[in-house]
């Protein structure tokens, strides 16, 4: 953890305020709130804007769980702050921040209980990569709670005991932790920001934006978490260019236009982008889906990460979709996000050349793969007189 803090403390200098200030950006520490369509007061200072921008981001979402709020819980920001590692942890939400999280602390030494109402772990991902993880997590003797709804949480003697049924009708049941962790999603920060005043609508689900991050008072856009259900850094990035390009500049980028990819960090990590599992199953025989054993792969063979698989969903060898489960999925989803961008098809994966040994040759042996779906019995019988004519 102190290697930790001392990397992420090298990292802050660039989101720092005297980077920006050297940038040429006036910083104002202090809460901020509309005071108007057109002003914001941070403290007793009050500014008056042409443009402005909601940036403001989320926090770990606090369930209705009758004592949580009460007991002293952790979240993804605060768990960061431990100096002695808990002996019992106890995580409430299987999600992915549920997942990295219980992996990390039961690599370090923790005994992990995850607890979800869902009845597998990554409930909104593929399948078959979230039967990975979970196999994944028991291996490295995480407890799994799955399906089953907590009734209440308490603090005593400095233990924190989750009550829990796994039926409406069934007995009470109780786990005993030294800390318990809420990693059960995300609520947007914009208490205090008083954007009624300002015209500005918005929901449990943050800032009402329409397609090009405008909110209802023309002069106010916002990016990120606050106002978008990816809740992701590179996505808060890729929105605020477009608020850059909007607000500024009288562009017309649309955020409904974003090809978004994202990574669960677990072991093996789950990256996927494009056209979900369930929406590929829903729209079949139209879609169809190949899908590359790692144990396929030479490098993860070498590697000994043959736990792993790629998933590509296309129509007619055009690619809609795809999931990778792998050591470095995070790493090797790029190359299927920019096919996306580009309207690529499985043939440019199987045409292009990949650098032997590494596991992104599982794209190319998915694109094989396609080609090799082609070859139908009429062509295959074409090619069989065509080689006997040709026989020297």
């Amino acid at each position: 953890m102190r290697r930790m803090r001392q990397r992420r403390a090298g990292l802050a200098v660039n989101d720092s305020a005297p980077r920006l200030t050297r940038l040429g950006i006036d910083v104002f520490f202090g809460d901020a709130r509309f005071t108007g369509a057109r002003d914001v007061a941070v403290g007793s200072r009050m500014l008056r804007f042409t443009r402005a921008a909601i940036a403001t981001g989320s926090r770990a979402a606090v369930p209705p769980i009758d004592g949580l709020s009460e007991a002293p819980y952790l979240t993804n920001e605060t768990v960061f702050d431990l100096t002695e590692r808990p002996d019992r942890l106890l995580v409430i939400g299987g999600g992915a921040i549920g997942c990295e999280l219980s992996q990390a602390f039961a690599r370090l030494g923790a005994q992990v209980t995850v607890l979800d109402q869902a009845g597998r772990v990554l409930a909104n991902d593929d399948p078959d990569a979230s039967a990975l993880v979970q196999r994944a997590l028991t291996r490295d003797g995480v407890q799994l709670e799955l399906g089953v709804a907590i009734t209440g949480v308490s603090h005593s003697d400095g233990a924190t005991i989750v009550q829990f049924r796994r039926s409406p009708d069934g007995p009470q049941e109780r786990l005993t932790g030294d800390r318990v962790l809420v990693a059960a999603g995300r609520a947007p920060n914009i208490d205090g920001l008083d954007v009624a005043r300002a015209g500005i609508q918005a929901g449990s689900h943050g800032i009402v934006v329409d397609d090009r991050l405008r909110t209802s008072n023309r002069r106010v856009y916002a990016a990120g978490d606050v106002c978008s259900r990816f809740q992701f850094t590179h996505v808060a990035d890729a929105m605020a260019r477009i608020v850059v390009q909007n607000a500024l500049f009288f562009g017309r980028r649309k955020a409904g236009a974003l090809t978004i990819p994202w990574c669960t960090f677990t072991d093996p990590e789950v990256a996927h982008v494009g056209l979900p599992a369930e929406d590929a199953e829903r729209r079949r025989p139209h879609v169809q889906t190949i899908s590359v054993p790692l144990s396929d792969v030479d490098r993860a063979v070498l590697d000994d990460e043959t736990e792993g698989f790629v998933k590509v969903h296309h129509e007619r060898g055009r690619l809609l979709g795809c999931t990778i489960v792998a050591a470095h999925a995070g790493e090797m989803i790029g190359q299927a996000t920019a096919a996306l961008v580009r309207g690529a098809t499985l043939n440019d994966f199987s045409s292009a050349i990949y650098v032997y040994p590494t596991q992104g040759e599982a794209l190319k042996k998915a694109g094989d793969a396609y080609r090799r779906t082609r070859l139908t019995a009429g062509m295959r019988r074409w090619l069989e007189r065509y080689f006997r004519l040709t026989r020297w």
